[in-house]
């Protein structure tokens, strides 16, 4: 009875082994989908700023204020590789791009880019 118990030692740390690099390949993965999906969260809150901040705006500083306000809102790790265009007249638009990174932001990007877009009415003065 003994000698059945003494073979079993062990195994319990070898299944664990064995699993580790499964678990350590499906933590990887899920977090690079996290880092997929906030990357679309900040494009999309990034272009609703710079909308806001455009349409506030006096008419010959919109697109500064416009692009300023969408490059305030993001991390310094995707400020590096942000685009953010904004137009429009009566209807003012924001478009941001930002690369998404490969495990840890601000080092390697895979090479798509995720887009937001953003539009707002310009707001009439009454006075």
């Amino acid at each position: 009875m003994w000698g059945h118990r003494a073979r079993d030692r062990g195994q319990v740390t070898i299944e664990f082994l064995g699993m580790t690099p499964l678990i350590i390949v499906t933590l990887v993965v899920v977090w690079q989908f996290v880092l997929v999906g906030y990357t679309f969260t900040l494009a999309g809150h990034a272009a609703d700023e710079a909308v806001r901040a455009g349409t506030a705006a006096p008419p010959g500083e919109r697109l500064e204020a416009c692009r300023e306000a969408g490059l305030r809102e993001l991390g310094d790790a995707w400020k590096g590789n942000a685009v953010v265009d904004c137009g429009g007249s009566g209807y003012v638009t924001a478009d941001v791009s930002l690369k998404v990174p490969v495990l840890f932001p601000g080092t390697i990007d895979f090479p798509f880019t995720v887009r937001g877009h953003a539009g707002a009415v310009e707001e009439e003065d009454g006075d």
